[in-house]
């Protein structure tokens, strides 16, 4: 039979408060317990009348070689009592934490979200990328496409002041001859 040391739910809804037990591993979280050694009440605001312990018991079942869940750990590291399985438990983690690190992998859910946050960061970024050069394509193109329309139509153009410069010029040369026709015939008729 191996004993852990694991917390009991007791109080009512939404007012929790839990019994620390040694209990046998086999048995339900609110089974059949060994032994209560003291109590822990979240909701209470003095933080002496928070844990109560009965130390020794603790102790006396941890040299036994209970096993105190994570919870139970935490709660005895704040009362100064130091346990072998949290020790394991904090180098593992460590471990695990440092192996992550190496591999560039996030470790904790802070770190995962900070990651994702970061890549979506970046793909909004380079969408908003993309979306610029696009649109500064298409403005490229259309100034190109403007350009290439105006000279098509400069010629053009071109060819209708030169039409439009001649003609004044033809007309002019016409009516020069034409006065020049009439002062030969009035000269004639003199």
């Amino acid at each position: 039979m191996s004993v852990k040391l694991r917390m009991t739910r007791m109080g009512r809804r939404n007012r929790p408060f839990f019994r620390i037990n040694a209990i046998d591993s086999r048995t339900p979280r609110d089974g059949r317990i060994i032994e209560k050694l003291g109590h822990y009440d979240p909701i209470e605001k003095d933080k002496s009348k928070q844990i109560v312990l009965n130390t020794e018991r603790v102790k006396y079942w941890l040299d036994k070689g209970a096993i105190p869940s994570d919870t139970v750990s935490e709660i005895l590291l704040q009362k100064g009592i130091k346990t072998k399985c949290a020790e394991v438990r904090t180098a593992r983690r460590a471990r695990a934490k440092a192996i992550a690190r190496a591999k560039g992998r996030p470790f904790t859910k802070a770190e995962r979200t900070a990651v994702e946050k970061a890549a979506a960061d970046a793909e909004a970024a380079a969408k908003t990328q993309a979306e610029t050069k696009a649109k500064d394509e298409k403005e490229a193109k259309a100034k190109a496409e403007a350009e290439a329309k105006a000279k098509a139509e400069a010629p053009e153009t071109a060819k209708e002041k030169v039409e439009v410069e001649a003609e004044p010029k033809a007309e002019a040369k016409q009516e020069a001859k034409e006065e020049q026709k009439s002062e030969k015939k009035k000269k004639a008729a003199e």
